[in-house]
């Protein structure tokens, strides 16, 4: 009797990215790895969505459906080209209502996109059941997606065999169309046993015929050990990726699977020696990208405070940004108390970005001193039900500072009356900014909020690290080559490239110090008002002349994935503004100076 044929779908080109690379990678640098790939024989790739939409618009300066277009070409048309997508958030940190849900499958479908996983990080099924209508709808292939997690040391609630067996029976009586089952564990921190049980009672559920998958990462050390788990329990594919961007954090790499299946009833179909010599063209494209250490590490902390893979490298890449990587103990072990507080909602995007979040405000600000946004809307229900009721301190410290009351309504019925949200929100903000209206912008705008109007004004920023020569530590960051100077009352938009300056569009030769930092602001009477963090300014509700009272929000900063409302410290006027909409600004810049 013939071996198992198992079906492999390689991350490398999406999760690996955002598991290593914090998903900072420019497109055309990886494109003879992925032509290689498919000469090595591999048919299935997982390439867009999730972090791989955001961060092209954010840190590569890259519109994210241009690059899948290209990607497209680079495969051909006979491939499978998996996308993912996270229920009604689709691909941005914030919930849609149901005209922008069906946008996204339309755009993906046009894009090239074949197969869109599809998940839910509370596991409420209500996240699904119109989403998956629209990706079937629109001609995809719907992978339904259940996320797995092991709970923290000492906590009890959701999280075991039992409750993902409902799930999978709230899917199948919710009637949501699938072509395939996925158990997705972005922290790899579910325990092998679990994995088995867990895939075995959807098997027998399913039958034999049914499509089950199974994703983990190795950053708790068991990726491996899950993986033959999944297997033995029924799984016919899983999730695989190449060096530079496998292990640690990443998926298990494709050739240590193979020998890990060696003697076993299972076989992976593929030709081990194009695999390796793939791995060492992907490894030359990616030789010029800094390489964080911790996404090659093994991190039991992880199985105490679950953190994805695709997060920890993420939020480390923006501690580094921000010059606090030092606290990043601190605020992993703190992650802790706020899973268990909040509810057990699974750690994936977006879940686990609030999780980080609050947990870097207990670290930061002080313990629940402040509730970070996507988190306190979650423990309200403005995301879904969660597992296991949140912590009633905590909701109740959420509704006070959010001003919001608990909710059990559905998302996107919620979404829908938003009068923020939406193909007309999106739209009045293309019109307002000048921008062009088309579906592709329409999107962007919805997804991606003010950060995508500003980059399709031509105002994204780079954030990429790539090291010199024989370096381990990137020389310079990309974001400091950037800069606003403001000169008699003027503002000026600098762009360093070498020993040239772009100002304002105009090239000047000249030596340029890579020590220019950006200006502080008005030294002038008045009480300036100053940058508690650093960050990238996202709205200037202000200016010069106008009246402001004390509470007043002068602006919108982002940092670490939080948009933080600058409020004013007194009533007054506005005598002057230092910042605008796109300027990157470091704690004790001043933003405003009000007489």
């Amino acid at each position: 009797m013939g071996k198992k044929q198992i079906k492999v779908m390689d991350t490398s080109f999406r999760d690996g990215f955002q598991s290593v690379y914090g998903a900072r990678v420019f497109v055309d640098d990886f494109i003879p790895a992925l032509k290689a790939a498919v000469d090595a024989g591999i048919r299935h790739f997982e390439v867009a969505g999730g972090a791989r939409f955001q961060s092209p618009i954010f840190y590569c300066r890259e519109n994210a459906f241009d690059t899948m277009d290209k990607i497209r070409a680079a495969v051909g048309s006979d491939i499978n080209l998996q996308s993912l997508a996270r229920g009604v958030n689709v691909v941005g940190l914030d919930s849609q209502p149901r005209d922008i849900i069906n946008l996204h499958a339309k755009m993906f479908k046009k894009h090239g996109v074949t197969t869109v996983r599809n998940f839910d990080a509370l596991n409420d099924v209500n996240n699904l059941i119109y989403s998956g209508q629209c990706i079937k709808d629109n001609g995809l292939n719907h992978e339904v997606t259940i996320t797995m997690m092991e709970l923290p040391i000492g906590c009890q609630g959701a999280h075991d065999a039992e409750f993902y067996e409902r799930v999978l029976r709230n899917i199948l009586d919710a009637g949501i169309p699938f072509d395939s089952l996925a158990y997705k564990d972005a922290s790899g921190t579910s325990n092998p046993r679990k994995v088995y049980e867990t895939v075995k009672r959807a098997r027998e559920i399913l039958g034999a015929d049914a499509h089950i998958r199974f994703h983990s990462h190795e950053t708790a050390g068991t990726g491996l050990a899950a993986y033959l788990a999944a297997l033995d329990g029924g799984a016919d594919g899983i999730d695989l990726s190449m060096k530079p961007v496998s292990g640690g954090t990443a998926q298990p790499d494709i050739v240590s699977m193979w020998h890990a299946l060696k003697g076993t009833e299972y076989d992976l179909g593929l030709d081990i020696e194009k695999i390796l010599e793939t791995e060492e063209i992907f490894k030359e494209c990616m030789k010029d990208y800094f390489l964080p250490p911790e996404a090659l590490a093994v991190n039991p902390m992880i199985i105490q405070s679950p953190l994805p893979g695709g997060a920890l490298t993420a939020n480390t890449q923006m501690l580094r940004d921000n010059n606090l990587m030092d606290r990043y103990p601190e605020i992993v072990a703190a992650m802790k108390e706020v899973v268990e507080k909040g509810g057990f909602g699974t750690s994936v995007t977006p879940v686990s970005q609030f999780y980080f979040q609050q947990a870097y405000n207990n670290v930061i600000k002080g313990h629940w001193v402040e509730i970070a946004p996507g988190y306190g809307k979650m423990v309200l229900g403005y995301f879904g039900k969660t597992p296991c009721e949140p912590d009633a301190e905590v909701v109740r410290i959420a509704s006070e500072q959010l001003g919001l009351e608990p909710t059990t309504e559905k998302v996107v019925d919620i979404n829908d009356r938003d009068e923020t949200k939406g193909i007309a929100a999106a739209t009045k903000r293309l019109e307002d900014a000048g921008l062009p209206v088309n579906d592709e912008n329409i999107f962007i705008s919805a997804a991606c909020k003010e950060k995508g109007i500003l980059f399709l004004q031509g105002k994204g920023t780079i954030g990429v690290r790539k090291c010199e020569k024989n370096e381990t530590e990137p020389s310079i960051d990309n974001n400091e080559k950037e800069f606003t100077v403001t000169v008699n009352g003027k503002k000026y938009g600098i762009e360093l490239d070498g020993k040239k300056a772009v100002v304002n569009g105009k090239t000047y030769d000249f030596d340029v110090k890579t020590g220019i930092e950006k200006t502080s602001g008005s030294t002038g009477d008045g009480e300036p008002v100053k940058a508690a963090l650093p960050g990238t300014v996202l709205r200037v509700n202000v200016s010069v002349g106008d009246s402001v009272a004390e509470g007043d929000v002068i602006a919108v900063v982002e940092a670490m994935k939080m948009e933080t409302e600058i409020k004013s410290p007194l009533a007054g006027t506005i005598k002057e503004v230092d910042i605008d909409a796109g300027d990157k600004v470091k704690t004790g810049d001043i933003l405003v100076t009000i007489d």
